[in-house]
């Protein structure tokens, strides 16, 4: 069941960053302005992550802050999402991390 959990996780985390690269990509804008926004959200977000969220990251936060940023991280991408044109999705991704983040810390598993 854990690796069940981790693995969507791991799927969510992806979704978040390709959630990012549409928003990008499908901005009214010139192209130069889509494909920075198209490759710079997701970087920022990668970014984010490895600093403060990541198994090794190099600015250790305590449990709450970690899962605060996680939640910044994931509602931030629903939000791109929607603005996408796509709110359901966005909203599913956003429900989908929350159910499977609170079943894990349920369980035991580090945030």
């Amino acid at each position: 069941m854990k690796a069940l959990l981790l693995g969507l996780i791991f799927l969510l985390e992806l979704a978040l960053l390709a959630a990012a690269g549409l928003w990008g990509f499908t901005l009214d804008a010139g192209w130069p302005v889509r494909l920075l926004a198209g490759l710079g959200a997701p970087l920022v977000i990668a970014v984010v992550w490895g600093v403060f969220c990541s198994p090794r990251a190099t600015v250790a936060l305590p449990a709450p802050a970690k899962l605060g940023v996680q939640a910044a991280c994931f509602l931030g991408g629903g939000v791109l999402l929607a603005l996408a044109g796509h709110p359901l999705p966005g909203a599913a991704l956003v429900l989908l991390w929350a159910v499977d983040k609170a079943v894990l810390i349920r369980s035991g598993n580090p945030i």
